[in-house]
């Protein structure tokens, strides 16, 4: 079956199948191509410029601080300026298209700048106005449905109090107010409990809220190196409307000199927006098509990270999200700046105050990356995992409402963790659970342009069913394969193509990988049938028969073959690896079939041991099992060919190097290990051995079945942050990342097909790979 070109794209289509937007350019591929190649070029542009909506909230908070030479004129009257030119129609000050459930956000901030006009005695009809709003939205103040902003129940009724100062009536309901006031000396008398040290900080975040009763000495322990307190404009105003601190001061104007005259709610923000961006694109995979400037952004964040620099490391989110994405990409970062994140570190700073779960989030996913040495990220990583399904427990229907995304996504990371997350399966989850809505709520309600991206979306969901439309015909080529080798003939073979295919297809989904992915399925369908042949369905003379076979390689004559069988399974592995071989060249320069032929040989001796050992009744050691039994799992005929087809060239010096073969001995090792934990129990009423049962049985009866597991399960979780490390880690490597990163596929696929059991025993996985392969996702539909 030797064939010139790809398995599945002939010459004159998988140049157009490449990529969108080389579609054909004519009528709706040339709309598509347009469409594709415009949304590629906006999101480009949003590397160069975050852009941070600006905070009324804020703004107003900076209008009110004086000038430090004349006390009874605005410091800042471009930001007073900036008050009476942008109410809203409807007489507040918030972000325009605001959610419903948003209106104490509105609330918050119209009182913000009426309060600022008032303090400069300007914009009567603008306060009017305000007024207004507030009278006919006051019932929101002590509605439960609608959210609250971070510190409302103090800022709100503290800043009713300066109202009376200013001798403005609210038309607020007496009763309301008294409420309110009540509510806020509960909330500022009360002590902190354990999380003190996380109290005092949410209490220096809210301090423009407790104006003069604020322990300003306590508050100004939190200004960072650009002046700010928790690089907030509005707790940066209000501490110099107390303290007169000249850094608080450089601050504020530093902000107005980049934005004019208005400010954001938090600044900066540009290291975590940047990186949000790069880990929505990896994770919605659409970051191929950004590589250069993904490139750009991380080797910048690096060296701000070996800087030291504190936007990174003042929060929680961003060192977590900083250190996930760097070690992802194999940069070198020590995991000493996670370990700081200690469940009293993490508990006792504002986001542990609060309950952010967003930065839990973060954090957990970061502790997923820890190597075997790193002992307290795994131990971190169950703490966090303990928060994060506290507070899915404890959501209210607010914010259960508002913040359905978030939810989701905690929900799929406590249950599909990152070694059990194939990246296709990963993908349609993320772009079902991906927010276009970019409102995000700090002590306001603000958007960030690389959060929430609609953009983002659009590109994700058509690149989607693009590379889907492509795999839908190559596994219908898969499904012709099979029957044109006579394989569906063999009775005692499991059919298993759809999942062979699928673990393909969810890991290696780039239009340009299909060599790769004919290469990995079609060798999956034949590993499966040589599986079922030593194990069940041949005869000793058989197997040996085969092994001869594949030794001599060129056969004449069907009289070679001892049994219809054995014929149709040789010309099946030999037609598969002289297409690899012819297919090679392409990507190699050189042919490869030498090296397949021995990866397949060392197969089929491995299998014929294990065979052996079964017809005599052996029972070999635990090391003599593993060592047979690593190369009889069979990944090697799947994992290794593929290489030859992912990008770069390795030369035959490099394919048979030591670290490659470690890579291989390391994931079939936890693959096997993984098989014989989960298939324990069906294999010992089948009266097999595996390593659970070998392991068992040199004990001498010392264990039970319990602790032999658990052993084992010991050994699967090293084994497998040890493949982590070695597929992450580029120092001394000489493996491409490419190359190495096929090897932690395998483990992806192997854990997320024995979640629950023995993997193709199971039948839950059949609407996954249904939906993967041939489910298109509707974007009018999310």
């Amino acid at each position: 079956m030797s064939c010139s070109r790809p398995w599945f794209c002939p010459s004159s289509i998988s140049a157009t199948l490449t990529d969108p937007a080389s579609k054909l350019v004519t009528g709706e591929f040339k709309t598509t191509s347009l469409n594709f190649h415009g949304t590629k070029e906006r999101i480009k542009k949003m590397f160069d410029k975050i852009e941070l909506s600006v905070s009324s909230y804020d703004t107003a908070w900076v209008a009110m601080v004086p000038s430090p030479d004349c006390p009874e004129t605005p410091c800042f009257p471009e930001c007073t300026k900036w008050i009476l030119e942008n109410q809203l129609g409807d007489g507040s000050w918030s972000l325009p298209h605001r959610h419903p459930l948003l209106v104490k956000d509105a609330l918050t901030s119209t009182l913000a700048c009426i309060l600022a006009l008032k303090r400069w005695s300007i914009g009567e009809e603008q306060i009017n106005k305000g007024l207004r709003f507030i009278e006919l939205n006051s019932a929101s103040v002590t509605d439960n449905e609608q959210h609250k902003p971070i510190g409302f129940d103090i800022i709100f009724p503290g800043m009713i109090e300066y109202a009376k100062d200013l001798d403005l009536n609210l038309p607020l309901k007496p009763t309301d107010i008294n409420s309110m006031l009540h509510r806020r000396a509960l909330e500022l008398t009360s002590g902190g409990g354990k999380n003190l040290e996380g109290r005092r900080a949410y209490l220096a975040y809210v301090s423009e809220g407790i104006g003069k009763l604020q322990d300003w000495e306590m508050a100004m322990k939190y200004q960072r190196k650009n002046g700010s307190l928790f690089n907030s404009p509005s707790t940066t105003a209000a501490a110099f409307i107390h303290i007169q601190d000249a850094e608080c001061l450089h601050y504020i104007r530093s902000l107005l000199q980049k934005f004019g005259n208005a400010v954001p709610t938090i600044y900066p923000l540009d290291i975590y927006a940047r990186l949000s961006m790069v880990d929505a694109l990896e994770r919605l995979g659409i970051d191929r098509h950004f590589r250069k400037e993904i490139k750009f952004v991380l080797d910048e964040t690096y060296r701000f990270w070996l800087q030291g620099e504190e936007e990174i490391f003042s929060d929680n989110a961003t060192c977590a999200l900083a250190f996930r994405i760097l070690r992802l990409n194999g940069y070198d970062v020590s995991p000493d700046t996670l370990n700081q994140f200690s469940e009293d570190h993490f508990s006792n700073s504002l986001g542990g105050y609060l309950k952010d779960s967003g930065a839990a989030l973060e954090l957990y996913r970061a502790l997923q990356l820890s190597y075997p040495d790193e002992s307290l990220l795994e131990k971190q990583n169950s703490r966090t995992s303990y928060f994060l399904k506290q507070g899915l427990s404890n959501v209210s229907l607010c914010g259960d409402r508002l913040r359905k995304n978030i939810i989701g996504e905690v929900h799929d990371a406590l249950n599909f963790p990152d070694h059990a997350n194939l990246q296709r399966l990963a993908i349609r989850r993320r772009i079902k659970h991906y927010a276009t809505d970019d409102t995000r709520i700090l002590k306001t309600s603000y958007r960030c342009s690389t959060i929430g991206n609609q953009d983002f979306l659009k590109l994700a969901v058509e690149d989607f069913n693009n590379c889907q439309s492509i795999q839908r015909e190559e596994f219908k080529h898969i499904e012709r394969w099979v029957v044109e080798r006579r394989l569906d003939k063999l009775k005692f073979a499991r059919q298993k193509e759809a999942y062979c295919y699928f673990s393909a297809a969810a890991t290696l989904f780039a239009p340009e990988l299909s060599d790769a992915r004919m290469s990995w399925a079609k060798n999956g369908v034949l590993t499966t049938v040589v599986d079922d042949f030593f194990d069940v369905g041949g005869s000793e003379e058989e197997l040996v028969n085969l092994i001869e076979l594949i030794e001599r390689w060129d056969v004449n004559g069907s009289a070679d073959f001892c049994s219809e069988e054995v014929e149709i399974i040789y010309s099946a592995i030999h037609s598969t690896i002289s297409e690899i071989g012819d297919k090679s060249f392409g990507w190699q320069g050189r042919d490869v079939k030498s090296h397949v032929i021995k990866i397949w040989l060392d197969l089929l001796k491995s299998m014929l041991t294990e065979a052996q050992w079964s017809s005599n009744k052996s029972v070999p050691t635990l090391d003599e099992y593993m060592t047979t039994a690593h190369v009889s799992f069979a990944l090697g005929p799947i994992v290794l060919p593929a290489l030859y087809f992912v990008g770069p060239k390795l030369s035959e010096e490099v394919a048979g190097h030591p670290e490659l073969l470690n890579l291989y001995k390391v994931m079939s090792t936890c693959g096997r290990l993984l098989n014989d934990w989960r298939s324990f129990k069906r294999e010992s009423e089948e009266g097999k051995l595996n390593a659970v049962s070998l392991y068992m049985i040199h004990s001498g009866g010392a264990l039970t079945e319990e602790e032999a597991i658990e052993h084992f399960k010991g050994l699967i979780d090293s084994q497998r942050r040890h493949l982590l490390q070695l597929v992450l880690q580029e120092k001394d490597s000489i493996i491409p990342r490419p190359c190495k990163d096929l090897f932690w596929n395998m483990i992806k696929t192997l854990h997320t097909f024995y979640m629950k059991d023995d993997g193709f025993t199971s039948n839950e996985m059949r609407n996954v790979v249904k939906a993967i392969i041939n489910e298109p996702i509707s974007l009018d539909e999310l």
